[in-house]
């Protein structure tokens, strides 16, 4: 989620592709207005070739709030 002053957070999507896949990020939109509530929705998508792990393998979701805050 990338902060906003009127409703605290938007909401971001990070996307990686598995190998030899494709999809846009319309694609993805509408993917996900089909299948989650309307304040849940990503306003937008960033492709990335992977994303920033623990090295047990969680998702460093701090890294990835504190990367979008400062675009």
């Amino acid at each position: 989620a990338k902060p906003d002053q009127l409703r605290g957070e938007i909401v971001k999507a990070f996307v990686v592709l598995k190998k030899g896949e494709t999809a846009t990020e319309k694609e993805i939109l509408d993917f996900c207005a089909q299948n989650l509530a309307k304040f849940k929705l990503p306003k937008s998508v960033v492709f990335r070739d992977a994303l920033p792990k623990t090295i047990i393998g969680k998702v460093l979701k701090r890294m990835l709030q504190e990367e979008a805050a400062h675009k």
